[in-house]
């Protein structure tokens, strides 16, 4: 892991996790999106997203065409894993769940013994079976959406995941869950002490937090409170929050995750001069061209309309994030300012990182820049993180370069340079991959990575 100084002392490292949408891939023209478009060095882990669950326990492919071997599905998850032959210090894993996948199979399944037992067994040979890192619980959510009627759905959960961390860990693999923000709703789903002894990370979707179910348009994912803001519960819809309720309730910070959008909300207003937040809409706003979902717009699909199209873009002072309208469209988003300061929020809470989805709405062609610089908002994260452009801090000409100048006896995995400890070289079925540490660094063979020259023994 690399570290941040701090006072002379070292902090827990900061992750960078990645969601992807697999169907993505089937969107059309620039707004198509495969494992070829992901950049390995952008982000500390990457979730693939999703698998489905039965309520017999057993996990199911959502998408055959994606997931069935005879249609190279499976390939598409070898891609995905391949990743880490690029970077081998990325991390992946496979998320179940999701919002369309509801709630009632997982409430169904947390209830009986042999059901969880039936998930756990399936989830470590999928695992094992396709090279990921470990599993995503993305129940959407406990206790709410169509719950099993007489199951205690929040007792329940606790047991799935002590059960799932116990069949995970002989094999060393990573249990992540992704989570509900809001406290009006998470205090119905978790009792966060004892969910945060069995998850290695907490990713909070601290997002959706206003849309066209609201009867006022609102940002997306403001970062605090507005004026407008009057009661308990509308106080409780904004990143701040959202943060603080979770810390207060007893999660440990450096599990915490704080779950970033690369889309906005949108909506129609009422009336075109009314366009301030709080203003009255009919409903959901346009459709991006690639997502094609009413109501929502990809950064990448709202940046390329900004080219086009004569749209207005202001700035919330109180809630710190961008807002934009044309005519009577309306939507509230996230740009390179928000997130970065978004980002310097975790960094000052002394979370574990920043969370995102998705990676498909990123501007990931650099259409958008006129640099032309690929993942706008991703590099923006990094760059406040991790003060650079990428987490492994790897040199782009080197990355993954097969040398000459030194060859792997075997697979043995990371060796470092006899001569040069900042050098270091991975081995892989055959080839070797040469990386450079950045100025200052030194490969450490405690962590498998980067690290200060004083930590480490050369």
């Amino acid at each position: 892991m690399l570290l941040n100084a701090v006072a002379g002392a070292a902090e827990p490292e900061k992750h960078v996790i990645c969601y992807q949408g697999t169907w993505s891939v089937y969107r059309p023209g620039e707004g198509k999106f495969g494992v070829e478009d992901i950049d390995p060095f952008l982000c500390t882990h990457l979730v693939y997203a999703f698998l489905g669950i039965n309520e017999t326990g057993e996990l199911r492919i959502i998408d055959p065409y994606l997931d069935l071997e005879d249609n190279g599905g499976r390939g598409n998850i070898k891609k995905f894993n391949a990743l880490k032959l690029k970077n081998p210090t990325l991390k992946t894993l496979v998320a179940v769940g999701g919002w369309n996948e509801g709630s009632q199979h997982f409430s169904i399944v947390a209830s009986d013994a042999e059901k969880r037992a039936r998930f756990i067994d399936q989830t470590v040979q999928f695992i094992q079976r396709h090279g990921f890192d470990g599993i995503d619980l993305d129940w959407e959510y406990p206790g709410q959406r169509h719950k099993s009627s007489e199951s205690n759905d929040r007792e329940n959960y606790i047991t799935l995941l002590k059960e799932l961390k116990e069949g995970l860990d002989p094999f060393g693999y990573m249990l992540s869950a992704a989570v509900g923000s809001a406290e009006f709703s998470a205090e119905i789903s978790y009792d966060i002490p004892a969910i945060s002894q069995y998850l290695d990370l907490i990713n909070v979707m601290a997002y959706d937090l206003h849309g066209s179910w609201d009867a006022t348009v609102g940002i997306n994912a403001p970062l605090y409170a507005g004026a407008k803001d009057a009661t308990k519960r509308e106080r409780q819809l904004n990143v701040d929050a959202v943060v603080k309720y979770w810390l207060g309730a007893g999660a440990p910070p450096e599990k915490l995750h704080l779950g970033v959008p690369f889309y906005g909300r949108t909506f129609t207003l009422a009336t075109a001069a009314d366009h301030l937040p709080g203003a009255a809409h009919i409903g959901r706003g346009i459709a991006g061209p690639f997502s094609r979902e009413p109501g929502v717009l990809g950064y990448n699909e709202l940046c390329g309309l900004m080219q086009k199209e004569q749209w207005t873009q202001e700035w919330d002072e109180e809630q710190q994030v961008p807002y934009a309208y044309k005519d009577r469209q309306w939507v509230g988003y996230e740009n390179e300012r928000s997130l970065q300061l978004k980002a310097q929020y975790a960094m000052e809470q002394k979370l574990g990182g920043i969370m995102i989805w998705s990676l498909e709405s990123d501007d990931f062609r650099g259409n958008c820049d006129g640099n032309k610089t690929r993942y706008t908002l991703l590099h923006e994260i990094n760059r406040v993180l991790f003060d650079r452009e990428t987490p492994t801090g790897l040199v782009n000409t080197e990355r993954q370069s097969a040398i000459e100048d030194y060859s792997c006896p075997a697979d043995v995995g990371y060796v470092r340079d006899a001569h040069n400890c900042s050098k270091f070289y991975y081995c892989n079925a055959g080839t070797t991959f040469k990386f450079n540490c950045p100025t200052g660094l030194q490969f450490d063979y405690s962590s498998n990575s980067c690290n200060y020259v004083n930590i480490v023994k050369c």
